[in-house]
């Protein structure tokens, strides 16, 4: 049996038709203007002519013969493109344009034109950046690649970057089992076998987030806003051979340092050329460092430089200088309107004042001799030099006078055993023989004597409060100020934990006041331990409860340590915090960026959910993590709320009342139409998710024309 004869498919032809015999068809689907503009493709075709032919079809008279003009169903935006080089005067008006022409006429032509547009396939991003990179690599600078495509130079070197990612990562990219963000946060480095390792560490795992990689690829590297790359800067780092990283695709404040070891290297050099320069100006000791553990100076005594004294002229001036400032601030406190000449004579004396007050300081140059300095790297970048302390090991110790061999019959023994009131008292032969002169007093009786004497003094002292009080603070201060001073006969010592271990310790509010409080007292006190308790009595009452205060504060520890249990001692704390109507909030503890981004991403919704309610978080739910941590800080500002460490047990009851108002307020805005304000692109966001359909007045779709 034969088998029927299959039908060649004819091709419709191609002609050159001239341009002035073309129109554009009302029948083109596309009538919504998107992506590069007539005007771009007008350009691109100047440059390098039409590179695709337009689909025509030949226009009909009454009776069915063609009238020698064609329509442009599939292919508007070429035609349009074309018209505007024929009206710059590029073109001309009967130039032939490549068509193909369907005289057939099998499908309609809204059926050619939709066909045209939803046939054609989007260019896969991998292969745009490659064809950008094999333009690179043909010569075309940036600037140039978008001069050509209508993109800027930025978007060229973005492209670029993301072809030079690793081969074997784009073609898992190609077969979409990596994501285009992964792909991005990988282009941050050069290291192709770096990124691979990653991939290889991660995908397996269910971490995968771009933020995670990026973390991955720079965790030895440093940023350029960390303390160490501004000390050094980024010219001198570079100039020594070192390379900084950029993401094109993120802000990166900067970059990162590639080579960490190489930085350290220049901090170290510079640290100790001004460590050098600062031992020079008679220092016993600098110890230089990119920064110390909190507590690092425990131990040690400090002293301070004193400022140069005021001659007879300069207190002569400064005198007048007050009076003045005072007649004159007087005088404008009572004016009713302002006077900028008085306000700028008012700064100018303020500034005279102040620089007579700010008095150059010294130090003594045999204290220098026995103490030392810290020199370290502030948050900025900035040296930081803290002078003056001097090691226990280099404290001077008092001058004891020896006994002449032989001496009063002492003989090698003289002055050994227990000393009271400068006497010795201990029997040191243990002979009970009647030898000329006085024996002392043997060991058990002066132990016997003595111990009746002290709980007769605890007797007396329970009786003065005001005494035990001083005594009590005499002890803390001789531990807390003063070292080689035991000279008290109270047993009581004092712990204070460094917590040297947490980073960034030093640089909290709390720390700044509590070294600036413990200067000030510690320049106040007697530079002697012999004189501390004539200076103690000598103390106003709220004087000394503050230094009581002061001093008793350094022992208090609350911290929640794993392999401590102390359960006792922190439910202590929380007592104490009651009593002191203690809150986190108000000493200052907010929820910065940093520390939410040690968060899981749960926990930083729960935190939103917790300070302000379901819609907040749902808000930012979708974001990546470091996004989602820098507005979450944003959108728990002001909310007083507290991660569970810092709470109080009132606090838990708090929250969940704090929950239930917030609820309630919710209700309440919604039904006035109040919503919470919201940053630009979130509320753009929630705009935009109205399920409302969108609608077109009738009067509007007629006035739509083609597009192209």
């Amino acid at each position: 049996m034969a088998k029927n004869a299959i039908q060649k498919i004819a091709m419709n032809a191609a002609e050159n038709i001239p341009y002035d015999k073309l129109m554009l068809s009302q029948k083109n689907v596309r009538r919504i203007k998107d992506g590069v503009s007539t005007e771009q493709l007008a350009e691109d075709i100047g440059r390098r002519k039409l590179i695709q032919s337009l689909n025509v079809r030949p226009v009909l008279d009454g009776e069915g013969e063609e009238t020698g003009t064609f329509e442009v169903p599939a292919g508007g935006r070429r035609y349009l493109a074309l018209g505007i080089l024929i009206k710059q005067k590029r073109l001309a008006k009967n130039e032939p344009i490549p068509c193909i022409v369907n005289r057939g006429q099998e499908t309609s032509a809204e059926e050619d034109s939709l066909a045209e547009n939803l046939r054609r396939a989007d260019l896969h991003p991998l292969d745009q950046f490659r064809a950008f990179k094999t333009l690179s690599d043909q010569g075309l600078d940036p600037d140039e690649i978008g001069a050509r495509f209508f993109v800027s130079a930025a978007t060229v070197r973005q492209r670029l970057r993301l072809a030079s990612v690793s081969p074997k990562l784009l073609e898992l990219y190609a077969k979409d089992e990596i994501r285009l963000e992964q792909i991005m946060a990988f282009s941050i480095s050069d290291d192709h076998a770096r990124q691979e390792q990653v991939w290889e560490r991660i995908a397996s795992s269910h971490t995968q987030e771009p933020y995670y990689i990026r973390r991955l690829l720079t965790e030895t590297t440093v940023r350029a806003d960390d303390r160490r790359a501004v000390y050094v800067g980024a010219e001198a780092y570079e100039a020594a051979g070192g390379v900084i990283l950029r993401d094109l695709f993120e802000q990166d404040s900067g970059g990162w340092f590639q080579d960490a070891a190489l930085l350290e290297q220049l901090v170290f050099d510079r640290l100790k050329g001004d460590a050098e320069a600062i031992r020079a100006e008679g220092w016993k000791w600098v110890e230089a460092a990119i920064s110390f553990p909190y507590g690092h100076t425990s131990g040690m005594r400090r002293i301070y430089a004193e400022a140069q004294e005021l001659s007879a002229e300069e207190i002569e001036r400064y005198n007048a200088l007050k009076a003045e400032y005072d007649k004159l601030d007087a005088y404008y406190a009572k004016a009713e309107d302002p006077d900028e000449a008085i306000e700028a004579k008012l700064d100018q004396l303020g500034a005279e004042l102040d620089a007579i007050d700010d008095r150059p300081q010294s130090y003594d140059p045999e204290q220098k001799a026995i103490a030392g300095a810290f020199v370290t790297l502030a948050a900025n970048g900035k040296l930081q030099v803290d002078a003056g302390f001097v090691r226990s090991e280099d404290e001077p110790r008092p001058e004891t006078s020896e006994v002449d061999e032989g001496e009063d019959g002492g003989g090698d023994d003289a002055g050994d055993g227990v000393v009271v009131n400068g006497q010795p008292v201990n029997d040191a032969s243990g002979d009970d023989g009647e030898d000329d002169g006085i024996k002392p007093l043997p060991d058990r009786l002066v132990f016997d004597l003595t111990a009746q004497r002290t709980l007769a003094l605890r007797n007396s002292l329970a009786g003065d409060v005001d005494i035990a009080i001083i005594a009590a603070l005499h002890a803390f201060v001789l531990q807390v100020f003063y070292r080689f001073a035991p000279n008290t006969c109270l047993e009581i010592s004092m712990k204070s934990g460094s917590f040297s271990q947490v980073d960034g310790l030093a640089e909290t509010c709390w720390a700044k006041e509590i070294a600036e409080r413990h200067e000030a007292w510690d320049r106040d006190l007697p530079d002697e331990a012999e004189g501390l308790w004539d200076f103690l009595l000598g103390l106003d009452e709220a004087s000394r409860k503050a230094l009581f205060a002061h001093c008793v504060s350094l022992t208090l520890n609350a911290v929640v340590e794993p392999w401590n249990r102390r359960a006792k001692a922190l439910e202590h704390a929380d007592v104490l915090g009651r009593s002191l109507q203690f809150d986190m909030v108000d000493a200052g503890w907010t929820p910065t960026v940093e520390f939410l981004g040690r968060l899981t991403k749960a926990r930083i919704l729960q935190a939103v959910r917790e300070a302000r309610g379901a819609d907040s978080a749902q808000l930012i739910d979708h974001m990546k993590k470091d996004i989602m941590a820098r507005e979450a800080a944003r959108l728990l500002e002001g909310s007083n709320w507290l991660p569970e460490p810092l709470r109080l047990e009132v606090d838990e009851v708090a929250t969940d009342a704090g929950d239930a108002a917030a609820s309630e307020m919710s209700d309440e805005a919604a039904l006035d139409g109040d919503a919470a304000e919201l940053p630009a692109f979130l509320a753009d966001d929630a705009d935009s998710s109205s399920d409302e359909p969108v609608t077109i007045d009738s009067d509007e779709a007629d006035h739509l024309q083609a597009a192209e």
